[in-house]
């Protein structure tokens, strides 16, 4: 199970740290209206990938296994690029991108919404958190649950303390961001490794 809740986890440290549309609602929130009144907001993730993990799940569940092996290895290829993209940045002196410009979310709700309509949740269930929940669960069920328990509850302390940072304007620009950014390229390739590996050697064995 162990295995597991690393991968969860480090996915979930990931996904807060990558910079996206629900990032930017959260950080121009906290900004206008303090920490408290944002941080329920935090949970929105795992309000709005329900519906996404659940037609995710319901199509993958439909490939054959062989399908769902390459697919996996893909999601890690996908992993290993966005690594090289993020250190790439730094190394080309481009720095941190700044979130864009969009209007507060006012409530939990609106903030769900916006996670709807982000691409990235689709993606990501579709090539990364759905083969992986997938051949959890297929090892045992247990296992499918600490992976999906650790991602969420990593990723919503994660935004939590991305919302406390932010409405305390110690986040923008500064080297602690860098610094995470680097860390979150390091677990990023890791983890892409780790999946590309795991894809590979189950479509071989398949």
């Amino acid at each position: 199970m162990i295995p597991y809740l690393v991968l969860g986890g480090g996915l979930g440290f990931a996904a807060v740290i990558q910079p996206g549309p629900l990032q930017a609602f959260l950080l121009s929130r906290a900004v206008a209206a303090g920490w408290r009144r944002t941080l329920p907001a935090a949970l929105s993730p795992v309000l709005s990938d329900g519906p996404v993990a659940l037609l995710v799940l319901l199509l993958l569940g439909r490939l054959p296994a062989l399908a769902q092996h390459l697919l996996r290895a893909a999601g890690g290829l996908l992993l290993l690029t966005l690594a090289w993209a993020a250190l790439r940045g730094l190394r080309a002196g481009a720095g941190v991108p700044a979130p864009p410009r969009v209007s507060a979310p006012r409530t939990l709700l609106q903030a769900t919404t916006v996670n709807l309509l982000n691409p990235n949740p689709y993606i990501a269930w579709a090539l990364v958190l759905g083969p992986a929940v997938l051949g959890a669960w297929r090892e045992n069920p247990a296992f499918a649950v600490a992976l999906l328990a650790a991602f969420y509850g990593v990723m919503v302390a994660g935004l939590a303390a991305f919302i406390f940072a932010a409405s305390t304007a110690r986040l923008l620009r500064s080297r602690a961001q860098t610094a995470l950014v680097v860390a979150a390229a390091v677990v990023l390739a890791a983890l892409g490794a780790f999946q590309l590996f795991l894809g590979l050697r189950a479509a071989v064995a398949a």
